[in-house]
């Protein structure tokens, strides 16, 4: 008899509520892409302020659409757009790393127009958790 109630405890007490459980963190990759994901595919505002940090949240609220955002905050309206991770500074093992450098590389349509261009970001690693902390500005112009 103590055994069978030894046997129930245990599998009582060893099944976790769910919602406790931590959820997969994303990488800084998977952030990133999140991010422009949001504006530039699904135009997206709100899916988009998951990724930043309070004050870009306030900026992307200001803006209310993507295509705004798109304009005035990235500096570059695109449809159609394709991206991957261009460059990133981050160490093999990432456990230290707690400040990041991402490189987005676009290519969509730019006026009808094709288009190549890269984005550059910032995050911070505040917790377990990646956020975008700057939106860095583009040192030159990008076609190919």
């Amino acid at each position: 008899m103590r055994t069978l109630l030894f046997i129930s405890l245990l599998f009582l007490f060893g099944c976790g509520d769910p919602s406790t459980e931590d959820q997969r963190q994303l990488s800084p990759e998977e952030v990133s892409l999140g991010f422009f994901k949001a504006i530039y595919v699904d135009r997206n505002v709100e899916q988009a302020k998951q990724f930043v940090d309070d004050p870009i949240k306030q900026v992307l609220t200001h803006y209310h659409i993507a295509a705004a955002v798109q304009r005035n905050m990235l500096g570059l309206s695109m449809t159609n757009v394709e991206m991957e991770i261009d460059d990133i500074d981050i160490d093999f093992f990432r456990k230290f790393t707690k400040d990041v450098i991402v490189v987005i590389k676009m290519k969509g349509l730019k006026g009808g127009q094709p288009w190549i261009d890269d984005r550059t970001i910032r995050l911070h690693k505040i917790g377990s958790k990646w956020t975008i902390v700057e939106l860095m500005p583009e040192k030159r112009k990008v076609n190919g």
